[in-house]
C-alpha cells in the first residue's frame, strides 16, 4: 500500500543566510512536532550558492531538511522552480528564509487553502520585526500608480483609492480580501496549479516573479486571497545586503539594479513595448527632476547618488534590451 501524500511542502530558498536560517528551521521543527497529529509536512531547502556556508550549515545540523545545494545562484524564481519539481505536498508554502511564520500559521493556511478550491494563491499578513504592519495585500502595477509613488501622492494621502491605490493602504488590513497579488515571501499554493501554470517565469531572477505568476494565475479563473489571521514576522532585504558591489533601496529591502530591470521584464510583458518605456520615462525624468533641484540646492552627494541612480536604469534598459530579454543569471 502506497503511502498518502504529504499535506505541505515548505519551500526555502536561501542566499547568505546562515544568519537566520537555523532560527528558521528551529521554529518549523517546533510546528511541525506540535502539528504532527494532524500536518504531514516536509521541507525543500535550495541554496543558491550561498558563501557564508549556509548549506554546510543546514546538511550538519537539519538532516531532516531536503536540501539541495545549487552550484550556481539561480535567482528566487529558478530556485522555487527547481525546488518545486522535487515535492511532494498537495499544498505548497513558498517561504522566505527571513519569514517566521506564527505559531499555528502553517495549519490554519493549509485549511483554508483546503477549504477555499478557488483560491489558487493565498498569503496573510507580514510584520515587521517590531510588529510595523508591511504591505502584504496589493494590486497590479500602473504606470499611474508609479508616478503617485515616485512623486509622494500615495504617502501623502494614504486613504485615497486613487493614490494608494497599489499598497491598498486604504483598506482595513484586519479584512479579508480578494486581491491581485501578494508577496511572495510567506504564500501557500496547490501544487498542482504551480505546476500547471510551469511555475515561475525564470526571466525574473529576483523580484516582480510573485507579481506575474498572480496575473497569470488570475487569468487562469483563480483568485489570490488575502487572510489576515495569518500572520509572519519578515525580515526583508536580509540576502539583498549580503550582495556585493550593489546598491540597495532607501528601505533597505531591494537591490536597486535588480528591481529595475524586473520591473522593465514585466512592464514589456503585461503592458507591451509602451509600458516599459512608460516606466522608464516615468523613473528617469521624475529621478532627472529632483537630481537638478538637488544640484541647485547645493546637496552634491544627493544629486550625485540620483545621477548613480539614472545611469542604473539606463543601464537596466541595456541589459535588458527595453524589457525584451533577461540578462544571463547569475545576476
Amino acid at each position: 500500500m502506497t503511502a498518502s501524500p504529504l499535506d505541505l511542502s515548505i519551500l526555502i530558498v536561501t542566499y547568505n543566510s546562515a544568519d537566520l536560517i537555523g532560527r528558521l528551521l528551529d521554529h518549523l521543527n517546533v510546528e511541525m512536532q506540535c502539528e504532527a497529529a494532524q500536518l504531514r509536512a516536509e521541507v525543500l531547502l535550495l541554496d543558491n550558492a550561498s558563501r557564508d556556508g549556509t548549506a554546510e550549515l543546514v546538511r550538519q545540523n537539519y538532516p531532516w531538511v531536503r536540501l539541495v545545494a545549487s552550484a550556481q545562484n539561480l535567482g528566487f524564481a529558478a530556485g522555487n522552480n527547481l525546488a518545486a519539481r522535487q515535492a511532494q505536498g498537495r499544498h505548497l508554502l513558498l517561504l522566505n528564509p527571513d519569514a517566521f511564520p506564527e505559531a499555528g500559521a502553517l495549519r490554519s493556511g493549509l485549511a483554508l487553502m483546503d477549504a477555499h478550491p478557488q483560491v489558487g494563491l493565498g498569503g496573510g499578513e507580514l510584520l515587521g520585526t517590531d510588529g510595523s504592519r508591511q504591505p502584504s495585500a496589493r494590486m497590479f502595477p500602473r504606470l499611474r500608480d508609479e508616478l503617485f509613488t515616485l512623486s509622494g501622492l500615495a504617502a501623502r494621502y494614504p486613504a485615497s483609492r486613487f493614490f494608494a491605490r497599489l499598497d491598498r493602504r486604504w483598506a482595513n488590513p484586519d479584512d479579508d480580501a480578494v486581491v491581485d497579488w501578494i508577496p511572495g515571501a510567506f504564500v501557500f499554493i496547490p501544487s498542482e496549479v504551480f505546476r500547471r501554470l510551469q511555475g515561475f517565469d525564470e526571466r525574473f531572477f529576483m523580484y516582480y516573479e510573485e507579481v506575474d505568476l498572480c496575473q497569470r494565475l488570475r487569468a487562469s479563473g483563480l483568485s489570490v486571497q488575502y487572510w489576515p489571521q495569518l500572520k509572519a514576522m519578515h525580515v526583508g532585504g536580509a540576502s539583498a545586503k549580503t550582495v556585493e558591489n550593489a546598491r540597495v533601496s532607501r528601505t533597505g529591502s531591494q537591490l536597486e539594479s535588480w528591481r529595475m530591470r524586473s520591473a522593465l521584464l514585466y512592464y514589456r510583458k503585461h503592458h507591451g513595448a509602451v509600458g516599459a518605456a512608460g516606466l522608464l520615462l516615468i523613473e528617469s525624468g521624475w529621478s532627472r527632476l529632483r537630481q537638478w533641484r538637488a544640484a541647485l540646492r547645493g546637496l552634491t552627494g544627493k544629486a550625485a547618488d540620483l545621477s548613480t541612480h539614472c545611469a542604473q536604469l539606463r543601464q537596466a534598459w541595456k541589459d535588458t534590451r527595453a524589457g525584451t530579454a533577461s540578462p544571463p543569471r547569475p545576476w
